[in-house]
C-alpha cells in the first residue's frame, strides 16, 4: 500500500526547483535555419556538446571512439548541416539530426569512406555561405539505410535519444573499450572496477553462489537490479545464492558473466528506480548491455595473466567481427573462450594441525581446506547480433547467445574425529570425572556401523575410542572381523568434498520495429531465455550407504526458463512524446533429481550415519518438479517539454501476476536546464520486485559452518511448508519500494562534466532467507511424515520470507574532465564517488537475527571512490586507476561469534598499450598493482580462511596480464 502523503511530499520536493526556474511555459515552435557559432578546434566530445548547447539540440554519440577525435574549429553563422560537416571533416565520422532535435554522430562505413574527396566542394567547407545539400543529403540517406539504430531509445526514456547530461535520471555510459582496459576476470568484476556503487566479492565455499557470483548495485541484492540486453529484459540465472555473504543471501539475479566484453558497444547504468518503466526488479536501477552492431571490421585478442602468488593462471581468446547482411543489414559476431586455474589463500586449520601433531600423516597439506577462487574450464561464450532493413520504415532484428562453463570449488574439511554423521560417534563415560557443569566427562569415539542385515543399532560392534586425537588402532583393526565398518578406515585423514557445476545459458530475442504512416513508432518483440546448472559432488560419501557408497555424485540441477512478448508504441506530437505498451511473461523454475545414491537413505541411517551426498545433498525425486507463473502488464509513459529548458516524464505501470495478484507503480522525473552549463534533475517513484518462482518453491540442503556445532546440515524449505509455517512462514508477496532522487548536472566548454545525485530508497517486505532455526526431534519426525525422509540429518532450517524493511540512502558523484595537457596528447580524468548507507527499519528478531541485520547494514563499504586517468600520446596509450574501499563488517561464516571489522583499503590498477602498427596492439597491465591484501582473518584457525571471504576487492592479491590485439577493417 503506497502512502500518498509520502508521495505528495516528495513530489513537491522534487518539482519545486523545476517550477521555480521554469516560467514561462512556452516552447519554441520554429527551428532557426542558421546559428551564430563559436567553437574552437578541440576534442569531438567537447566540440559537439558545445554545438548542441549553442543550437539547443540534444546529442547522441553512437560510437564512443568519436571521443578521441579532434575536430576543426568554426566561427560565424552556420546551418546545422554546415556546422557538422566542418567540425567532422576528415574525421571518419558524420553527423545528422532528427525532427526531434537530436544530433546523431556515427562512423562512416567502409563504402562511405570510398566516396571521392572531389565530390565534396572543398571551398564550401571553409565558406559558411556555400551550399552543402549534395554531400549532406547523401550521407543522411546512407545513414538512415545503414544505421537504423539511430532511433533506438536510450535507457530511462522512450522518447528521442539524448546525452547523459540531458537525462532526467542519472545514467552512466561506459564504452566497451573502457571495460576492456582492466584485468577483471569476468563482466561483473569489470563493472565493479568502474562503477563504485556496484559491488561483488569472491564467494568461496558458498555452494552454487561460487558458480554464479551475486553482485550488488546501491547496496541492494542482485535481484533488485534489472538487467537488459539491447533494451530487452534478460532472464535470471538458475542459481539461488543460498549462501551469499549476507546481502545477497537467497537472491536470484541474472548471470551477466556470460556477456563477453568484446561484444559490447557500451553499457548503460541507470542509477534510479524504474519499475514503472521496465517492470519488476528495477528497484536499485537498470543495467543495459548494448551489443556491437558494426557491419564491418573486427578485433581479435589473446590474453594471459596470473596472480602474483603464482596461481590462478588465466588464458583467454576473444574475437569480434562484423559483416554486411545483404546491402540492407548487418551481422555482428562475438566469442570468448577462457580457462582459469584455482587459487588458494588458506592456512592449515587448528584441528588439522592437532591431528598432524598427533601423528596423522594423511592430512592434506599445506591446507586441508582451500579458500580461493574456483577452477574454471571451457568457459565459452558466443553472441550474435543482427539487423535488417525490410524497407524504409521497417527494421527486423535478432540477437542470440550460447554460453557454458565448468566451475569447480571446494567445501569444508571433514575432520576424521569430529564430523557428525560420518566419523564422530557417541561419547562414552570411562569414569574420567565431571566437567564444570557437573556432567560426566565423556571419551570421544569413532562412529561405527554394523553391516549385519536387519540390525537396528551397532551395539554388537567394538567401541573405538579416540585418545589424544588418535583412534584406538587395535579396536579400529578389529572392525572387519566383527562385520562392522567405520569411514576412518577409508579416509584416515578425513576428506574435503569438491563441488562443481556445469552452467549453460542460452537466449533468443527477435522482433521488428518501424513507423506507421501516421508517425507512430512501434516495436514488436519476443524472447526466450534459459539458464541451467547441473551439480556434481566429488571426494565425498553418502555415509548411510557405508562401504558401498560411491565417492562421486550427480546431485541434480536447476533450470530457469523465461519467455516474453512485448508490444511497444511511441508517438511524438509537437513537444510531447507518448509511449505505451503491453508485456506478457512466463517464468518457470525446474528442479531435476540427482543420482539415487546422492539422496538415498541407506541401511546405516538408523545407526547415526547421514544420508545423501555429504556436503550437498542431491535433489530427490520428491523435490524435483516444475513450477511456473505468468504475468501481463501494461504501461503509459508521457514525456513533456514544458519549455525549451524544462522536461518532465511521467510513467505508470500495472502488472497482474498469476500467483500473488496485481501491483501498480508510477514514476515522475524531470530536468531543468538553468543555463547552458547547469541543470537540476530529480524523480520520485514507486517500485516492486516479484518473488521468483524458485524462492517460493525450492527445497535445498547444504552443509554450513556453525561456531558452536561445527559443520551442520541446513535445509531451505518453501515458506508454505508446515515446518516453515510453524516458524512463521507465509506465502511470499512482492517487495515494495518508494524512491526519491535529486541531483545536479554541470558541463562547460572546457571539457568538465559533473553530476551529483542523492538517492533515498525505502523497501518494505523485503524478501530474504531467515536466520537458521534449530529444529527439534519432533520437527524432524513431522518432516519425515511429510515424505522428507532425509530430515533426520537436518540440524536447522530456514525459508524465504517478507519480514523486514530497509532504507538505503546515499550520494553518487561523477566528475569527468578531458584536455590536451601536452600538444598532440589526449588525457581524460574521471572521479567517481559513491556513499551508500542501509538501515534495517523493522524486523522480527525471531526471524531475522541481529547478526543478519548487521550484515545487511555494514557488509558493503559505506564509501567507495575510483579515480582514473587515461592518456594517449603517439603510439602509446596508458591507463591508471586508484580504488578506495571503505570499512566494512563481516560475520565470518555468518556467525556472531566470528566478527570481523575490516579496515579501509586502497588498490591501484594500471595498463600500458603500445600500438605496434595501426592494426596491432600490445598491452601489459596489472589489477591491484601493489599487491594489496585485506588484513588477516583472526579466526583463520577455525576454518582455514587466511583473509575475510567477503572482501570487496577480493583476497587473491595482485594480478598481472599481457594481451595482444589485432584490428581489421
Amino acid at each position: 500500500m503506497i502512502c500518498m502523503s509520502w508521495l505528495k511530499q516528495r513530489s513537491l520536493f522534487v518539482l519545486l526547483p523545476f517550477c521555480f526556474f521554469s516560467a514561462p511555459c512556452i516552447h519554441a515552435s520554429e527551428i532557426e535555419e542558421s546559428y551564430l557559432l563559436e567553437i574552437p578546434s578541440s576534442k569531438a566530445s567537447v566540440a559537439l556538446k558545445a554545438l548542441a548547447r549553442q543550437t539547443k539540440y540534444s546529442l547522441l554519440f553512437q560510437n564512443a571512439e568519436i571521443e578521441s577525435v579532434v575536430t576543426n574549429g568554426i566561427n560565424g553563422r552556420y546551418t546545422l548541416k554546415q556546422a557538422l560537416q566542418q567540425l567532422l571533416k576528415n574525421s571518419g565520422f558524420f553527423g545528422g539530426f532528427t525532427e526531434k532535435k537530436v544530433i546523431t554522430i556515427s562512423r562512416l562505413s567502409a563504402e562511405q569512406k570510398k566516396i571521392p574527396e572531389e565530390i565534396i566542394d572543398s571551398s564550401a567547407l571553409v565558406d559558411p555561405s556555400a551550399n552543402f545539400e549534395i554531400s549532406t543529403d547523401f550521407i543522411e540517406d546512407k545513414k538512415a539505410k545503414e544505421n537504423p539504430e539511430q532511433k533506438m531509445v536510450i535507457l530511462g526514456s522512450r522518447a528521442a535519444p539524448r546525452s547523459i547530461g540531458d537525462s532526467p535520471v542519472p545514467v552512466d555510459v561506459i564504452s566497451g573499450d573502457e571495460l576492456v582496459k582492466n584485468g577483471g576476470q569476468d563482466m561483473i568484476a569489470m563493472l565493479a572496477s568502474v562503477v563504485p556503487s556496484f559491488n561483488v566479492n569472491s564467494q568461496p565455499i558458498a555452494d552454487a553462489a561460487t558458480l554464479i557470483r551475486p553482485a550488488n548495485l546501491r547496496g541492494l541484492p542482485p535481484d533488485n537490479t534489472l538487467i537488459l540486453v539491447n533494451g530487452k529484459r534478460r532472464h535470471r540465472a538458475s542459481v539461488i545464492a543460498f549462501i551469499g555473504g549476507g546481502i545477497a543471501d537467497g537472491s536470484q539475479g541474472p548471470d551477466v558473466s556470460v556477456i563477453p566484453t568484446i561484444g559490447l558497444k557500451q553499457v548503460e547504468i541507470l542509477r534510479d528506480g524504474a519499475a514503472a518503466q521496465y517492470g519488476s526488479d528495477a528497484i536499485a536501477g537498470v543495467i543495459n548491455f548494448v551489443l556491437k552492431d558494426a557491419p564491418d571490421g573486427g578485433l581479435f585478442e589473446v590474453k594471459y595473466g596470473s596472480f602474483y602468488e603464482g596461481d590462478g593462471d588465466t588464458v583467454q581468446y576473444t574475437g569480434n567481427v562484423g559483416a554486411h547482411l545483404s546491402e540492407a543489414g548487418f551481422i555482428n559476431f562475438s566469442f570468448e573462450w577462457k580457462s582459469q586455474d584455482p587459487t588458494s589463500r588458506s592456512v592449515q586449520r587448528d584441528d588439522a594441525l592437532r591431528l598432524i601433531a598427533a601423528g596423522n600423516t594423511n592430512i592434506r597439506t599445506p591446507a586441508a581446506q582451500v579458500w580461493g577462487t574456483p577452477e574454471v574450464n571451457d568457459n565459452f561464450k558466443i553472441w550474435l547480433n543482427t539487423g535488417l532493413d525490410l524497407n524504409d520504415n521497417q527494421h527486423a532484428y535478432l540477437f542470440t547467445n550460447w554460453a557454458e562453463r565448468e566451475v569447480e570449488g571446494g567445501f569444508f574439511y571433514r575432520n576424521p574425529n569430529t564430523r557428525d554423521g560420518v566419523f564422530a560417534g557417541p561419547g562414552v563415560d570411562d569414569g574420567a570425572g565431571l566437567d564444570e557443569n557437573g556432567n560426566p566427562i565423556l571419551t570421544p569415539t569413532i562412529l561405527v556401523g554394523d553391516l549385519s542385515p536387519d540390525v537396528l543399532n551397532n551395539s554388537a560392534c567394538p567401541i573405538v575410542r579416540i585418545i589424544n586425537d588418535v583412534p584406538d588402532a587395535d579396536a579400529l583393526a578389529s572392525l572387519p572381523g566383527a562385520n562392522c565398518f567405520a569411514f576412518n578406515r577409508l579416509f584416515p585423514g578425513g576428506f574435503t568434498p569438491l563441488f562443481s557445476g556445469h552452467i549453460l545459458d542460452v537466449s533468443l530475442t527477435a522482433g521488428t520495429r518501424g513507423e506507421f504512416s501516421n508517425g507512430i513508432s512501434y516495436d514488436f518483440s519476443a524472447y526466450v531465455g534459459e539458464s541451467s546448472s547441473s551439480f556434481r559432488v566429488k571426494n565425498t560419501v553418502n555415509a548411510s550407504l557405508g562401504p558401498n557408497s560411491p565417492t562421486n555424485f550427480k546431485a541434480g540441477g536447476y533450470t530457469q526458463r523465461e519467455k516474453a512478448v512485448n508490444v511497444d508504441f511511441v508517438n511524438s506530437i509537437d513537444v510531447t512524446t507518448y509511449a505505451w505498451g503491453i508485456e506478457w511473461r512466463q517464468d518457470t523454475f525446474e528442479v531435476t533429481a540427482g543420482d539415487e545414491a546422492s539422496f538415498e537413505i541407506g541401511p546405516l541411517a538408523n545407526q547415526g550415519f547421514n544420508s545423501g551426498s555429504n556436503g550437498f545433498n542431491g535433489f530427490s525425486t520428491r523435490s524435483q518438479g516444475t513450477f511456473s507463473r505468468y504475468n501481463i502488464s501494461g504501461y503509459i509513459d508521457v514525456e513533456q517539454e514544458i519549455t525549451d529548458d524544462f522536461l518532465v516524464d511521467l510513467a505508470v505501470r500495472y502488472e497482474d501476476f498469476s500467483d500473488f495478484g496485481t501491483t501498480t507503480n508510477f514514476k515522475l522525473s524531470g530536468i531543468h536546464n538553468i543555463d547552458e552549463h547547469f541543470a537540476v534533475r530529480g524523480g520520485v517513484s514507486t517500485g516492486f520486485r516479484a518473488p521468483t518462482v524458485g524462492q517460493s518453491n525450492v527445497t535445498n540442503v547444504t552443509t554450513a559452518f556453525d561456531a558452536d556445532l561445527g559443520l551442520v546440515d541446513q535445509a531451505t524449505l518453501p515458506p508454505t511448508n508446515p515446518i516453515s509455517v510453524q516458524l512463521g512462514g507465509k506465502p511470499l508477496q512482492p517487495e515494495d519500494s518508494e524512491s526519491v532522487s535529486f541531483g545536479i548536472v554541470y558541463e562547460n566548454d572546457g571539457g568538465l562534466f559533473v553530476t551529483a545525485d542523492f538517492f533515498h530508497i525505502e523497501v518494505t517486505d523485503r524478501i530474504a532467507q531467515t536466520s537458521n532455526f534449530k529444529i527439534s526431534d519432533r520437527d524432524r519426525e513431522e518432516l519425515v511424515a511429510q515424505g522428507v525422509t532425509d530430515a533426520t540429518n537436518f540440524t536447522s532450517v530456514k525459508f524465504f520470507t517478507n519480514d523486514f524493511d530497509t532504507t538505503t540512502k546515499g550520494l553518487d558523484v561523477v566528475v569527468s574532465y578531458a584536455a590536451a595537457i601536452i600538444e598532440g596528447t589526449d588525457t581524460k580524468f574521471n572521479l567517481a564517488y559513491n556513499h551508500t548507507n542501509t538501515d534495517v527499519d523493522a524486523y522480527d528478531p525471531d526471524i531475522i537475527s541481529e547478526t543478519r541485520v548487521k550484515q545487511l547494514e555494514q557488509n558493503l563499504p559505506t564509501n567507495r571512490v575510483t579515480f582514473t586517468i587515461a592518456h594517449t600520446q603517439g603510439h602509446w596509450d596508458s591507463f591508471f586507476r586508484v580504488n578506495y574501499y571503505g570499512e566494512y563488517f563481516e560475520a565470518h561464516q555468518d556467525s556472531a561469534e566470528l566478527p570481523i571489522n575490516a579496515n579501509a583499503a586502497i588498490t591501484v590498477d594500471a595498463e600500458v598499450t603500445y600500438n605496434i602498427t595501426a592494426q596491432t596492439l600490445l598491452s601489459v597491465g596489472a589489477q591491484n598493482l601493489f599487491n594489496e591484501f585485506p588484513e588477516r582473518n583472526e579466526f583463520s584457525g577455525v576454518d582455514g580462511a587466511k583473509y575475510p571471504s567477503t572482501s570487496p576487492f577480493g583476497f587473491n592479491g595482485g594480478f598481472w596480464y599481457i594481451k595482444a590485439q589485432y584490428l581489421f577493417d
